[in-house]
Order: C-alpha cells, then sequence, then structure tokens
C-alpha cells in the first residue's frame, strides 16, 4: 500500500480519509497499523475541531437520568419540589438548590458535580484609562 497520508481540511477529505482507514483496517503490515493509528487521530482531530463536545446542561442530564430510570415529571416531584419547579428545572429556567442536588445524588447515585453549573470564567478586567493631563 503507498504511504500517503492525508491532512484533512474538508468533509472531502475526511471521506477519503475515511476510506483509508477502511482499507488500513485488515492489513497485517506493521508499518499499515502504524499509519492507521496516525490517519485515525487526524480523523479525531478533525471531528473535534469541526464538531467540539459540549457538556450536557443540567436539564439533559436530568432528562436522561428521568428517561433511564423511566420516570415522569410528577415522580421528580418529591425530589425537585413541585410541579412548576420541575417544570422550570426541565426547561434550564431555574438552577438546582444544594438540597435538590443531594436529592438527585441519593436517588440516581450520580456525582454531585454533573449535577452543579460549571463555574463562569471572570469577565476579562478592562485596562485603566488614563485621565489625559
Amino acid at each position: 500500500m503507498d504511504t500517503t497520508m492525508i491532512l484533512i481540511d474538508s468533509d472531502a477529505e475526511l471521506a477519503r480519509a475515511r476510506a483509508l482507514v477502511d482499507r488500513l483496517w485488515n492489513s497485517s503490515d506493521p508499518t499499515d497499523s502504524a499509519r492507521l493509528e496516525a490517519q485515525a487521530r487526524l480523523i479525531a482531530a478533525y471531528e473535534e475541531r469541526k464538531w467540539p463536545r459540549r457538556p450536557p446542561s443540567i436539564a439533559e442530564l436530568i432528562c436522561h437520568l428521568m428517561d433511564q430510570h423511566g420516570l415522569t415529571r410528577a415522580d421528580m416531584v418529591p425530589i425537585l419540589g413541585t410541579p412548576s419547579r420541575v417544570s422550570e428545572v426541565l426547561r434550564g429556567k431555574k438552577g438546582l438548590s444544594m438540597s435538590m442536588v443531594q436529592r438527585l445524588r441519593a436517588r440516581f447515585r450520580v456525582p454531585a458535580d454533573l449535577l452543579l453549573p460549571l463555574p463562569r470564567k471572570a469577565p476579562a478586567r478592562r485596562a485603566a484609562k488614563r485621565a489625559a493631563a
């Protein structure tokens, strides 16, 4: 097989790179195995750059947990409070209190850091303008 590696800057090159990986997959040649690994890393880097992952919102996480456990909104009232509070949390309009986090942790056995919002980055400070004398 030739020794070409495909640098990926477009979806067309991504398709070519995936085809190359498919061809290299069943090769027993050690150099092809090294090329396969290198090309797979190039594909992963391109995909991460083009389609970056984002962590799920707390509302999305709770909806996923509810789905996995077969729960309804009504089942969440003892954990989150009133039906209106459940609705607000699941729409992302309200955050979780610490008592809600504790009850969710106990019910679903998930780490608290998944249920706490990500820390916000502090806004960049502007340089103080000097008064012209």
